[in-house]
């Protein structure tokens, strides 16, 4: 078998992706998908972005002490991109070690978990930035989002998008992609791996026509000038004009899956 690349990984000047994989089987063949955090280090500040799967905390708190022991700024915040297990489920391990954390997004109903820690929470709203010094992370339109409080985070510095469930596939650990960015994994079928995430955890991308979503993503893209995505499920990608066209198939590929709905049909998620 082979071996992928060791985290915590700088994947973009001051962008370090940390985390773990979780195993899951579809159509009798094991895959992983990533739940990834990441931590971006400004001048003044360094935030991480999710939790990281509660499952994995142990090696998230492990790269987060490896990261901040290489000199980068004291970790002042966090942004969650919305309220499921692999994203915020290690929120209350990371405050009991980092309480004086800001915790940043749609941050509706955490106050009801962590009632201690109210007085962290800050709302935010398309365009609202987090200043970390020389960069700014920005609350930007999830195009493909999982709940209706997700938000996508944007690091201005970088370009880096970080698209929560959007982007979301597998990989294949036989083939040591765990801790390779996409362009490296040269042998992932990324429409194949995009169908295991469509089906399981973002099923409303079967019903509707994608190309839309896709088109907007596209256009979101073109925006802001992205270079890089950090996706929480899926290998980051380097290499937007090599990976995007392959990732646009695997997005499309489950559109129309569901029978029942009429072609066409927009999600109102």
């Amino acid at each position: 078998m082979k071996h992928g690349h060791p985290l915590p990984r700088e994947i973009a000047p001051g962008v370090f992706w940390i985390g773990g994989c979780l195993t899951q089987k579809f159509k009798g063949r094991e895959y992983h998908g990533y739940n990834a955090a990441f931590m971006v280090a400004g001048s003044t500040a360094s935030m991480l972005i999710e939790t990281g799967h509660p499952k994995d905390f142990p090696a998230v708190e492990d790269h987060i002490k490896k990261v901040l022991a290489s000199g980068v700024a004291p970790l002042k915040h966090i942004f969650i991109t919305h309220q499921e297990t692999p994203h915020s489920g290690g929120l209350g391990r990371i405050l009991d070690k980092y309480p004086d954390l800001t915790i940043w997004g749609d941050v509706s109903d955490y106050h009801l978990a962590f009632p201690e820690h109210a007085g962290l929470l800050r709302f935010m709203k398309e365009g609202d930035e987090i200043d970390l010094g020389d960069r700014k992370l920005v609350a930007v339109e999830p195009v493909i989002r999982d709940l209706r409080t997700t938000w996508w985070g944007f690091d201005t510095k970088s370009g880096t998008l970080f698209p929560g469930d959007g982007f979301a596939y597998s990989h294949y650990h036989w083939d040591g992609h765990c801790g390779l960015v996409a362009e490296e994994a040269t042998s992932l079928d990324l429409a194949d791996a995009s169908s295991v995430f469509a089906e399981r955890a973002l099923y409303w991308t079967t019903m509707v026509d994608m190309n839309i979503y896709v088109d907007r993503l596209e256009a979101l893209m073109k925006r802001l000038g992205v270079k890089v995505v950090a996706p929480t499920h899926g290998l980051p990608v380097t290499d937007l004009a090599a990976t995007f066209p392959k990732i646009r198939v695997g997005l499309i590929a489950g559109e129309g899956a569901n029978d029942s709905v009429a072609p066409g049909l927009v999600a109102t998620v």
